[in-house]
């Protein structure tokens, strides 16, 4: 049996990166993700060890999934980001986490350790992993550069059909409230929420669709279906490396926005803790933060992979990162509930 699973992780490992392959799924651990972070290359040590990826489920939207687990799904760990982290802990769906046993901890960078609800009452309910930016991204070949100065592009007719934005009420309101002028939205007034509200209901009117998840929107963008969008790193930075006319422009007269996420434990989740840790412990290997800033132009949480690979690829500190950005703040449940609802509306039309 020793030998088999030894056979199994090394031609495991020795896929890792190639397209197509498919790997079995460990039953013993279920992760709730956004779509891409299944890729085995942000989780080699895990694969070396069990001979197999986690089993994974996936969200477009941290709301969805919050409403998914509050109907009854089950799972071991989860993927919030900066915003909804104290919505999930406040709603009880958190297990503290025990950093003893995370065996780089310590290579962690001390900042990201102590974000606004990601350490509460000497209790850590976040593990950091992954950091970037939402901005304005386009089609070189399609787009003319005076077109990308400004964000009140998403919204001028001439690009009806070709806009599109994520499926997703932070990152929209994100950009609604850097169009109006807005760069902390837990400052912003009724009247700013619905200027922001309006601005959103004017790039609705051009909107080729609300993509789901990275994969979708680089293939949307590959095409020429999309030749503008408000997207993550990822999808710039992928599809440049493919070969795709397509840049990010970080430096738009209102800015662009930021965010912090990581792995949380799921209270009730019925998987394998020990494997629970060992996955959050090949996270915060180096060699995942190799490959995330290289491949995918995230920031990652350890230390040493992004004094090695971080200013080459932009990153500096985390403040020096989300300075003059709107950056992906936790927001009061009242003003999250009415951004939610409208964002609702906004895409059916209303």
């Amino acid at each position: 049996m020793n030998t088999l699973k030894t056979i199994v992780a090394t031609a495991a490992i020795t896929a890792i990166g190639s397209v197509g392959i498919a790997y079995a799924e460990d039953a013993e651990l279920i992760i709730f993700d956004w779509g891409g972070y299944e890729d085995p290359n942000f989780f080699p040590d895990y694969i070396e060890k069990h001979g197999m990826s986690p089993t994974y489920s996936f969200f477009t939207d941290e709301e969805e999934a919050f409403q998914k687990m509050r109907a009854g799904f089950r799972a071991d760990l989860g993927h919030p980001c900066s915003q909804s982290v104290v919505k999930w802990r406040e709603a009880g769906m958190l297990e503290p986490i025990d950093t003893s046993r995370l065996s780089r901890w310590d290579e962690v960078i001390p900042e990201f350790k102590n974000i606004d609800g990601f350490n509460t009452d000497g209790n850590q309910w976040v593990v950091p992993v992954d950091w970037g930016l939402t901005a304005l991204t386009y089609r070189t070949d399609l787009v003319d550069a005076a077109d990308t100065v400004s964000l009140q592009s998403f919204a001028d007719p001439k690009f009806a059909g070709k806009v599109s934005l994520p499926d997703n009420v932070d990152d929209a309101y994100a950009l609604g409230y850097l169009a109006v002028g807005v760069k902390d939205w837990n400052k912003a007034t009724n009247d700013d929420f619905q200027k922001a509200s309006d601005f959103l209901r004017k790039v609705h009117q051009n909107i080729r669709t609300y993509w789901a998840d990275g994969a979708e929107i680089r293939s949307l963008m590959a095409s020429g279906e999309v030749t503008l969008s408000w997207s993550w790193n990822e999808v710039g930075v992928i599809l440049e490396g493919e070969g795709h006319p397509v840049a990010i422009n970080e430096d738009t007269e209102e800015g662009k926005s930021t965010w912090l996420c990581g792995y949380v434990i799921l209270k009730d989740g019925q998987g394998s803790k020990d494997k629970a840790y060992d996955f959050l412990n090949a996270w915060l290997d180096e060699r995942s933060g190799e490959y995330m800033v290289n491949e995918w132009g995230y920031g990652h949480s350890n230390s040493n992979a992004m004094d090695k690979h971080g200013p080459g690829a932009g990153f500096g500190t985390l403040a020096s990162y989300s300075k003059g950005t709107l950056w992906q703040a936790p927001v009061s449940a009242d003003h999250r509930e009415k951004m939610i609802a409208e964002f609702e509306l906004i895409k059916a039309g209303f």
